[in-house]
């Protein structure tokens, strides 16, 4: 069967740059690749066949004279993975590195994120930790002491692993790289070293406190500044206090979550405050002054003669203060006109004697109500 046109199997135009063609290349090996595909053969040609077109066209040489002979001018060119058969090198065509990206995928590994951390050292972990404060704290803000388990720099070794330099050897494995290459079906893959894990030394002679990690579990206490107006979900961010790191990297970072515990009286939304005060039937009726609850305790609230229930006041600047600045949002009170109850007899003959002398200019809103029924249904 005559071969395919090198252009057409990838997908790309004859004018495609080099970063086309090797996305494309990469789109095409993966969905191809064998392993993706056990006992697939079609799918395995196909695999072989666009391999061999991303070695030609991404090859400068080999691309200008296919472009210009086409497959003929491919013939006694050699192939830099021997015939499409074995795999081997891949040469420096670009290939190798392909399949790099491919292998992060397959196999989730990195070849070149994981092999050396050796020689630059490896970040400490951040940390996460999650912090209950009420609500007093969360409005003025404050100051906690908690304790984080973590892994800190082993005292006795200073990190090391060993107990002197000269305990640390060079991994046989790797050869001091970090990474060995293991053979997956048709070619290899470059993996972080199974024997010394990515450090590309082993120790002859490990410190018996860290047992050759470089660090301990231990327990750090630490004072949390609160700033006020957090609230649920916030996040205070303490920069170098998670996991310390190996071989001379850098510490982890600490992430204190807060939850802002509920309060018996106030609902908040964002730097607003919600309450409701109970009041009296002849408070609303006559007014008065009553007493409302606010974070810094007790403040008068005038309700006017004639308040009906669930009407709401605003008292300005009495909420949550703003996080970063800025003033602070309102308490908004809502007045619940109650009900007595368990009333005497005296007190049950007054009431009715009161409703008996009430007009329409008494209950406006009833007698609203009770004429628009009536002309509905007249």
């Amino acid at each position: 069967m005559a071969k395919r046109d090198y252009y057409e199997v990838l997908g790309v135009a004859k004018g495609a740059s080099k970063d086309e063609i090797k996305k494309a290349y990469r789109k095409v090996a993966m969905q191809y690749h064998p392993d993706r595909n056990p006992g697939d053969q079609a799918a395995e040609e196909k695999f072989k066949e666009a391999t061999e077109a991303f070695e030609v066209l991404s090859n400068d040489e080999k691309r200008s004279r296919y472009d210009q002979l086409g497959h003929a001018g491919m013939e006694g060119m050699g192939s830099d993975f021997g015939g499409f058969g074995g795999f081997g090198g891949f040469g420096g065509s670009g290939v190798g590195d392909i399949f790099g990206d491919i292998f992060s995928e397959f196999f989730g590994g990195s070849q070149g994120g994981g092999g050396r951390r050796g020689s630059r050292g490896e970040r400490g972990s951040d940390l996460q930790y999650n912090l209950e404060i009420n609500f007093e704290e969360a409005a003025f803000g404050g100051a906690r002491e908690i304790e984080i388990p973590r892994l800190e720099t082993c005292d006795t070794c200073s990190g090391l692993g060993a107990h002197s330099q000269s305990d640390i050897e060079m991994c046989s494995t790797c050869g001091g790289s970090g990474q060995q290459r293991v053979q997956q079906g048709f070619f290899s893959v470059v993996t972080t070293c199974s024997t010394c894990g990515g450090r590309g030394k082993t120790i002859r002679n490990a410190c018996s406190s860290c047992r050759g990690r470089g660090r301990v579990n231990k327990t750090k206490k630490l004072r949390i500044n609160i700033p006020a107006g957090v609230s649920t979900g916030s996040r205070i961010k303490l920069t170098g206090e998670g996991e310390h790191g190996v071989g001379g990297g850098s510490n982890g970072d600490l992430y204190v979550v807060l939850r802002v515990k509920e309060h018996p009286v106030f609902e908040r939304d964002g730097s607003d405050l919600f309450c409701e005060v109970p009041i009296s039937f002849v408070q609303s009726a006559l007014g008065s002054e009553v007493e409302v609850p606010t974070l810094e305790g007790k403040a008068k609230l005038k309700v006017p003669a004639g308040t009906q229930t669930h009407k709401i006041f605003r008292l300005r600047n009495q909420g949550m203060p703003e996080l970063r600045g800025g003033g602070r949002g309102d308490l908004h009170v809502r007045v619940v006109v109650e009900t007595p109850t368990n009333l005497t007899s005296r007190q049950k003959e007054l009431l009715e004697e009161f409703d008996a002398a009430c007009n329409e200019e008494h209950h406006p809103i009833r007698d609203k109500f009770f004429n628009a029924i009536r002309d509905l249904f007249s």
